[in-house]
Formats: structure tokens, sequence, C-alpha cells
């Protein structure tokens, strides 16, 4: 059985600025299809406005128009899920809420960031839902 799992953009972003990263890792364990990652409306907008800011992007080796492919080819194996029930207030950061929401929402086995600390100390305690950093995840799945 495959792993539904959320893909934080923080995740996304420093796997698109570096070759032979970790969160890079990650991005391609979702490509093989041996992990199932999980999309809402309010993470693709998320994605998408992250990808219009040039700025994050100043050292980046991908041209906008390959950024873009490689978005798209990652929203193509994407599962994308309605989420009808708010899980708010939950998160010390609000913009996080809609990941919890999302991982509950597509029974997710874990949420995959490089902000771990924005999800601790939540008011709601989810005990299936895993929260990992990006190695943690590439550790865990090659265990």
């Amino acid at each position: 059985m495959i792993d539904n799992v959320v893909i934080d953009t923080n995740i996304f972003v420093s796997a698109l600025l570096k070759a032979d990263t970790v969160p890079r890792q990650v991005l391609r364990t979702c490509l093989e299809g041996k992990v199932l990652p999980l999309m809402s409306n309010p993470l693709f907008t998320e994605y998408e406005g992250l990808l219009n800011r040039g700025r994050l992007f100043k050292n980046c080796p991908l041209t906008y128009e390959e950024r873009d492919t490689f978005l798209n080819d990652f929203l193509s194996v994407c599962k994308w899920v309605n989420i009808y029930y708010l899980w708010r207030p939950n998160l010390r950061d609000e913009a996080d809420n809609h990941l919890i929401e999302l991982a509950i929402a597509g029974n997710a086995t874990c949420i995959v960031t490089g902000n771990i600390k924005d999800f601790q100390n939540s008011e709601l305690l989810f005990p299936h839902l895993k929260i990992y950093t990006a190695r943690e995840f590439i550790t865990e799945r090659s265990a």
C-alpha cells in the first residue's frame, strides 16, 4: 500500500533551488510513485504563488518555464482532495492549518516540512499523523 503524504511548499522550493538535496529526493519519491502526494486548492494556490516570486528564485538554476513544468509534473502525480471540515484554530501559524486539514481529509500518514516547530504544541492532536523533515522522511522510507 502506498502512503498518502502532504508535501509542504518549503520542501518543494528547496528542491527547486538546489540539485542533489534531500528535499529533491522527497519529490523524486513522489514522482516515482513510491508515495502519493496530496493536493488541495489552498496548497496549490500556495505552490503557484511561490513560483511567481522571482526574487525567491534569483539564484535558482531553473528558469521560470522549467519550474512551471516541474510543478505541472508534480501535480500530475498528486491526488486532489476536497476539504469539507476545517480544524481551526489548531496551529500557532494560521497559514499552516490547511496542511493539517489536507492530511486529515486525505488520510495522510505524514506531512513533510522544513518547519517542524510550526506543528508543535498544536491544540488538536492527531496521533496517526507524523510530521517529518525531509531527511527524517527519506530515512524512514529507507528503513
